[in-house]
This record gives structure tokens, C-alpha cells and sequence, in this order.
């Protein structure tokens, strides 16, 4: 058992950059092929981040380095811990540790595009995090542990008894991976009303680093929607990987029909889903045991 965890975890930290940056590049192409355009090739995110580990890196203060570097730890070990069957309370957790050292990056350089984005930041955290915790009550109601490593060795799916906790996670990671409509503390695409918002003050090889979060972050997102659909039965991990592709493409296409709303539209949309879906779901759970 140990073994087969540090195996996990290894894994994961060596994996989960290729893994990323190969999303990453498939949602430019796919992004890309929806506007009617060619697009850059799918390999594109790594010479980008090669790019910048070998651009100037602008420090602001040294402060603001250490609030990246913490909050790329925090992130890989949340993975490591995940992927390593952990507890989902401490993870959950661990993601907000991890998203708070990149806020408190932002406000460590005293700019006001980077202040505004960690405003937003932490209005978006508000949105998804609560989801994040119900996910996790959730499947303990279910299945009884809140251990990952339990958790994917039952006899069924856990989409069966948490439809909706599926739906309300799906959109909660619009606003957790930045995309439109809720991208509003930061954006990958050129439409940004504040420059780069959260990211603005960063360059250089700290931004390599942020980057590199972002791709651990993303395969973990995508482990957490894999967890819906994983059984005991080996064969089951093919769905989960179908799934995962299936909700990622939905994020693509979602990003790419919708303009961005206002950061109160976005809190009052995340609740009502969180309520209605996660909430309903986790009432009928709670009754029907």
C-alpha cells in the first residue's frame, strides 16, 4: 500500500506538467478551431514556458517570490495528497492555502491592476470553495470515508448517488480554472479589462512558476471530476478519462460562447447552482439514508 501511494505521487509531480501543458495546448487549438483559426500547435505551452524561465524576471519585492514559490508547493503537495488517496478535508483545505499565497503575491507589490485582481481572487474563491467542501461531505454521506483512497475502490460510481455535487462541481471549475464567463480576477486571452489582473506584477521565470501551478492545478481538477466515475474495476478508469475529456471540452466551449459577467452575477449564479444541485442533492442523500 505505501509503496503504491509513493508510486501515485511520483508520478503525479512528474506527469502533471506534461499532462497540463498537453490541456493547455488542446484548449488553444480547439479555441482556436472555434473562431475559425488555425491555431498554435498543441506543444505551444512548453516553448511559452521555456520562454519565460529564460526571460528578466522584474522583482517588485523579494516578498512577492516567496508567495510564488509557496503557492506552487501548496499546490503540488495538494495533488501529491490527492493522487495519493489523502484526506479530502485536508485537501480541500491545502487548495485554499495554495490559492492564498497567489493572492497575497498579488497584494505584496502594491499595484492597483494586481490589487484589483486579488479582490476578484478572493470573491472567486468564495464561489467554488464552499462547492469544494459540500463535495467532500458529500462523498462521505455516500460512501462513508473521506479518504481518496477509499473512495475509488467502491462498487459503483459515485456519480450515481452525486449527480447533482457533478454538476455543481463542473460549473464551480469555470470560475477555479479562470475561464469566461467568470475570468474576472485574471485571463489568458487578450480581453482582460485590467491588463493581467492577479498575475500583472509578475514576469519572468515567477510567472514560468505560476504557469506551472496552473498545470498541476488543472490535472488535479481533473482527477476530482475522475473520482465521479472510478470503481474498483480497472476498466472504470477509461470512463473517468472519457469524462474528464468530455467536461474539459465543455469548459473550452463554454469559455468561447460566453461573455464575461459581473462579479456579483457570478457570486448570486455559483450559489444558486451550489444550492439547488449540491444542496439538493446532498438533502436527498441525507433522507434516503
Amino acid at each position: 500500500m505505501a509503496v503504491s501511494i509513493v508510486v501515485r505521487v511520483i508520478l503525479y509531480i512528474l506527469l502533471a506538467p506534461i499532462i497540463g501543458g498537453l490541456l493547455e495546448g488542446l484548449d488553444r487549438k480547439i479555441a482556436a478551431r472555434m473562431q475559425g483559426r488555425q491555431g498554435p500547435p498543441i506543444t505551444q505551452p512548453f516553448y511559452d514556458l521555456y520562454k519565460l524561465f529564460n526571460k528578466q524576471t522584474i522583482v517588485v519585492n523579494s516578498i512577492q517570490v516567496l508567495f510564488i514559490v509557496a503557492y506552487l508547493i501548496f499546490t503540488i503537495f495538494t495533488g501529491s495528497l490527492f493522487f495519493g488517496g489523502g484526506d479530502l478535508l485536508l485537501i480541500v483545505f491545502s487548495l485554499s492555502m495554495s490559492e492564498v499565497m497567489l493572492v497575497l503575491a498579488a497584494y505584496s507589490v502594491n499595484g492597483p491592476y494586481s490589487a484589483m485582481g486579488a479582490q476578484r481572487e478572493l470573491l472567486q474563491m468564495m464561489c467554488y470553495e464552499p462547492m469544494m467542501l459540500l463535495l467532500a461531505i458529500g462523498f462521505y454521506v455516500s460512501q462513508g470515508s473521506f479518504m481518496v483512497n477509499d473512495l475509488i475502490r467502491v462498487s459503483r460510481p459515485a456519480v450515481i448517488a452525486l449527480p447533482g455535487m457533478l454538476i455543481g462541481f463542473a460549473f464551480v471549475l469555470i470560475i477555479k480554472l479562470r475561464k469566461s464567463p467568470f475570468d474576472l480576477s485574471t485571463s489568458h486571452h487578450a480581453h482582460q479589462e485590467m491588463v493581467k489582473g492577479l498575475t500583472t506584477d509578475i514576469s519572468g521565470r515567477d510567472m514560468g512558476l505560476v504557469e506551472l501551478a496552473e498545470w498541476y492545478d488543472t490535472v488535479m481538477m481533473m482527477g476530482f471530476t475522475g473520482m465521479f466515475f472510478v470503481t474498483a474495476n480497472p476498466l472504470s478508469y477509461i470512463g473517468a478519462v472519457a469524462a474528464c475529456l468530455a467536461v474539459f471540452f465543455l469548459l473550452i466551449l463554454i469559455d468561447n460562447t460566453h461573455p464575461r459577467v459581473k462579479a456579483m452575477r457570478m457570486f448570486g449564479l455559483s450559489w444558486l447552482v451550489i444550492l439547488v444541485c449540491a444542496g439538493t442533492n446532498l438533502l436527498i442523500l441525507n433522507l434516503v439514508k
